[in-house]
């Protein structure tokens, strides 16, 4: 098996889990069987009680392992199924390490940072190995290097390489060389500083991927080079994409980082063919047609807070040769604005997931906006509750209608919390998590446009529709378009007589690939081309 560790250095959100996920595109059509992996230094046990602010958004997995968004790279970029073991905080060791401690595991020793928490981490990197039978481990270390909560992770690594031995490992480190516009130059001091920072620490990388705003030239990789210590052919320049980040990929393999990672771990592979990755970013740059898509939420200035859902947009938009705008709409604007000035004119409206109170009214005006105006709407987990209390209060007249979690003494609860929820009082990983069935109801839009009537989904949520009104719903045109199998838990909703009108409880965003657009989006996003096309923008 052969091992992979991405670093990087000079600043975070360099673009480490955007690289690993391309080069596991690169190994995948070389006929290599891939899984990624991320490391996480914070001290928080997973970031599902972390607000976006901080952390962007939480990546659920089939399992119900809340990780971080880079996973959602991982899984869009490369055919990985990916399970809680691909997810490792600091927070996570420790407590694992405690834990051994506590039950006497360590025989009495003193549990120190080397070996009992450098060995827990090489462990999850063989127990990884194991179990996803992969030819390559891509293990992503995040932070930046330096930062004191990383050390324990590389100092692992370091070690793991010693185990392993050199033409099973490889280190790929991802670094800034800044443009200077005053000086009009690259500068490659920073650079220069971060990898004599990680060879301090043991380790020397065997790729050096330059993240830069302009190319460099043959005497700027020569300098990187000799002052690196990293071969001139190992020095990759990784520019910032002109229009999509699928392409990514295309831009590693000119860069033959494909090829050197072969030639590191001796393996003979034929050349990855991209020619479906070409036609995905052909689709992106020039489609045929366009359509602007508004999305209601309430951290829209935060562009990773909602990160798989614009991706998600952005396929169904390929699934239909459609270039996508998509205009991000903060939910309390339209509440001191109204929707006439800010919905106006757009193909659909999309309401995502969220926490929280702020904003709530104003995705119910986006939402009855959409339904009266017959506007494609896509409703996601809380869009699906915004749609149910809309139609409460405006169709069914059902005043004060709302959810439990906004309102715990409203007069009509639609949206109530779960049963198996009521007694939790622990925070973290306790929502409904993960992948579960659902059961399509035959004859409906949402069944037509799975093709099918078994479908299973992500989720996480504490509330759900209050079956207590169903009827009420049903016998106003409100369809019950999936359930659960034992018919308990309403997964989806749609409308009679509007051309689309669907939400879901779960995630589907989280399903979604460039190649492979989940259903939901690729409906959605033909439905607002086709209302553009009869009512142009």
């Amino acid at each position: 098996m052969k091992y992979i560790f991405v670093t990087g250095g000079v600043v975070s959100s360099l673009g480490k889990g955007l690289t690993a996920a391309a080069l596991g595109t690169l190994l995948e059509n070389r006929g290599l069987k891939v899984t990624l992996q991320k490391f996480d230094p914070y001290l928080n046990v997973d970031p599902g009680t972390m607000s976006p602010y901080q952390h962007g958004e939480v990546y659920v997995l089939d399992d119900g392992a809340e990780t971080d968004l880079d996973l959602g790279h991982y899984e869009r970029f490369t055919n990985c199924q990916l399970s809680r073991l691909n997810n490792l905080t600091s927070g996570q060791v420790y407590q694992t390490v405690l834990n051994n401690e506590r039950e006497g595991k360590y025989l009495g020793k003193t549990v120190q940072v080397i070996p009992h928490v450098t060995n827990e981490i090489q462990n999850r990197i063989k127990l990884l190995g194991e179990q996803s039978g992969a030819d390559v481990v891509i293990t992503e270390i995040g932070g930046t290097t330096g930062d004191i909560e990383g050390l324990p992770f590389l100092e692992a690594i370091r070690e793991f390489a010693l185990e392993v031995g050199p033409h099973n490992v490889l280190f790929l480190h991802v670094t800034y060389v800044p443009f200077i516009k005053a000086a009009g130059e690259l500068k490659t001091k920073p650079t220069q500083q971060s990898i004599a920072k990680l060879r301090e620490i043991g380790i020397a990388p065997n790729i050096l991927v330059c993240r830069c705003e302009k190319p460099l030239d043959k005497e700027l990789r020569q300098k990187i080079s000799l002052f690196c210590n990293v071969p001139y052919e190992a020095v990759i320049e990784e520019k910032d994409v002109d229009h999509s980040i699928y392409e990514v990929p295309l831009m590693l393999q000119r860069e033959r980082v494909d090829e050197l990672v072969c030639r590191q771990f001796q393996l003979v592979t034929p050349q990855a063919n991209m020619t479906h990755w070409q036609e995905i970013i052909r689709k992106i740059i020039a489609p045929q047609h366009r359509v602007r898509i508004g999305l209601v939420g309430k951290y829209v200035e935060l562009q990773d807070a909602y990160k798989s859902v614009y991706e998600a947009v952005i396929h169904g938009g390929v699934a239909n040769d459609c270039g996508v705008e998509i205009q991000k709409i903060d939910a309390e604007d339209i509440e001191r604005d109204g929707p006439e000035q800010l919905l106006k004119g757009l193909g659909g409206i999309l309401v995502p997931g969220g926490f929280g109170e702020r904003g709530i009214e104003g995705k119910i005006i986006a939402a009855r906006y959409a339904r009266e105006n017959q506007v494609p709407y896509l409703g996601l987990c809380l869009g699906m509750q915004i749609a149910t209390i809309e139609f409460a209060r405006n169709v069914l007249k059902l005043e004060g209608a709302h959810s439990t979690e906004f309102c715990p003494d409203t007069p009509h609860p639609v949206i109530a919390m779960l049963d198996a929820q009521t007694r939790i009082t622990r925070k973290g990983g306790t929502m409904r998590l993960g992948s579960q069935p659902c059961q399509l109801t035959a004859g409906t839009r949402t069944a037509r446009i799975y093709g099918a009537f078994i479908i299973k989904e992500r989720h996480r949520h504490r509330y759900e529709f209050n079956n207590a009104y169903r009827d009420q719903f049903t016998d106003a045109g409100f369809q019950f378009s999936g359930t659960t199998p034992d018919g308990r838990l309403v997964e989806i909703i749609e409308l009679k007589d509007h051309p689309f009108y669907i939400a879901s409880q779960f995630h589907p965003e989280f399903q979604s690939k460039p190649h492979q657009p989940h259903p939901l989006f690729k409906g959605f996003i033909a439905a607002a081309h086709a209302r553009s096309h009869e009512k142009p923008l």
